[in-house]
């Protein structure tokens, strides 16, 4: 079975989203905005969610994590949970 690794940044909003890419693209580090800004509990690592399988997110976030290139901040990707900026680490 295919895994991947990703972290994120989950926001309420598409403009705050669209904000801290913005952020990133110009060179900011993504786990210290994860830190500051996202409303998950895996803000606290930076926005690491670990290794997970598909299946295991919900399926807008699957179809980003599996299908992504490696080290791209992929978003703004809407789910039920709000807004989310996804990088995916790895992939096997």
């Amino acid at each position: 079975m295919t895994k991947a690794r990703a972290r994120h940044i989950l926001v309420s909003t598409e403009e705050k989203c669209n904000e801290l890419k913005t952020k990133i693209e110009a060179g900011e580090d993504f786990a210290a905005i994860a830190k500051e800004y996202s409303s998950c509990p895996s803000k606290q690592q930076g926005g690491d969610l670990g290794e997970f399988g598909p299946g295991m997110m919900v399926p807008e976030f699957d179809q980003v994590v599996f299908s992504a290139p490696l080290n791209e901040v992929q978003g703004p990707v809407k789910t039920q949970f709000g807004y989310h900026l996804l990088e995916v680490t790895s992939r096997s």
